[in-house]
């Protein structure tokens, strides 16, 4: 059975799984304009310093422990201690990002970054995303 290039975005990307604080980003046409006209001038781009691009998906955000006392309740079993402080980013943010700290892939003949938080200057958010 031969499979076809015509689902979503979001149906090509189900089987990745973004681990902790990183990003999934497919990068933004360099003429592209956002609604609101923000645009990276071609010198930024041609330096390769800051790029910019969709965040496609998100990972679960900073892994913090959380703390137990297993006196209090030996009977428990040892589930997961592990909580996650969320990310600030959404998926369909417009992320502009430091290059260097990112890692070029290709999925399904794509080109994406991964991006942790911490490399990522700044975001535009569409209103209808906004809650």
């Amino acid at each position: 059975m031969e499979k076809t290039n015509d689902s979503s975005p979001a149906e090509k990307l189900a089987r990745l799984v973004v681990v902790g604080d990183r990003v999934l980003i497919k990068p933004k046409a360099e003429t592209e304009r956002t609604k609101t006209g923000l645009y990276l001038p071609p010198g930024v781009e041609e330096k390769e310093e800051i790029g910019w691009g969709w965040i496609m998906k998100i990972g679960p955000g900073y892994p913090i422990p959380v703390p137990t006392d297993d006196s209090l309740e030996p009977w428990k079993d040892a589930a997961e201690r592990i909580k996650y402080v969320p990310l600030q980013t959404k998926v369909g943010d417009l992320a502009i990002f430091l290059k260097r700290a990112s890692f070029e892939v290709m999925y399904q003949d794509e080109k994406y970054f991964i991006v942790p938080q911490g490399s990522i200057l700044m975001l535009e958010r569409d209103e209808d995303i906004i809650s």
